[in-house]
């Protein structure tokens, strides 16, 4: 009987651990809507593999990280991306990374990447950094100032932010654990959405006039 009941608590247990490791695979895209005829599908959840006896050294490999990028634009910001789209070899891996370039005072502005924790190395420069808790906890800031050297995490989805707070250029390598993390902008999605989200909502969102909500949305829309 008590072997028995040492089978059956057994099975219970194993049953317990499977239903707490099983979950849908993370999507690797924005969206993945499912269709009935399979001839008519054109994405997977990633990207489609070629024959492994077909991979060469080409396929995982990318150059480029070592070139400084333009920031001669509004933020004063460029990412170079070592992404599954520059690598191959990423797809299924979990992994990317990319070089980021900040002149002085330029920003990367408040975003998230919707895929992926975020770890960022600081090359040269000084950035002033941070990210925002949920709701949950108060929205609570969380941010430092990182010198040559330094490392900082942002967690998975959570709204963070870089600002090279120095005279000269910085520069910074960051690591995120998806082949293609995504990112969303906030400023860029909420005011420069296409079709335009209604400037009334937004204004009563964000305790703003309508008209200081149509401005803004003007100037994202036309990306400036």
């Amino acid at each position: 009987m008590k072997a028995i009941q040492f089978l059956i608590g057994f099975a219970v247990l194993a049953l317990a651990s499977y239903l707490a490791s099983a979950s849908d695979p993370s999507p690797l895209q924005d969206i993945c809507v499912a269709i009935n005829d399979p001839k008519d599908g054109v994405f997977v959840n990633g990207k489609f593999c070629k024959d492994p006896k077909l991979a060469r050294a080409e396929d995982f490999f990318f150059s480029g990280l070592d070139k400084p990028g333009n920031t001669a634009n509004r933020l004063g910001v460029d990412e170079t991306d070592a992404n599954v789209e520059q690598i191959p070899g990423l797809n299924t891996l979990g992994i990317s990374a990319f070089r980021i370039d900040y002149a002085p005072y330029g920003q990367r502005p408040p975003h998230i990447h919707p895929r992926a924790s975020e770890i960022l190395l600081v090359l040269e420069g000084t950035l002033h950094v941070g990210f925002v808790t949920s709701d949950q906890l108060n929205n609570k800031l969380i941010a430092k100032v990182l010198n040559k050297g330094d490392a900082f995490v942002f967690p998975k989805g959570l709204i963070h932010f870089q600002f090279n707070i120095g005279k000269t250029n910085a520069v910074a390598y960051s690591a995120l654990n998806s082949q293609f993390p995504g990112e969303i902008t906030i400023a860029d999605a909420v005011f420069g959405a296409n079709p335009p989200i209604n400037p009334d909502f937004l204004a009563k969102a964000f305790q703003l006039d309508p008209k200081t909500v149509k401005d803004l949305q003007r100037k994202f829309i036309n990306g400036n």
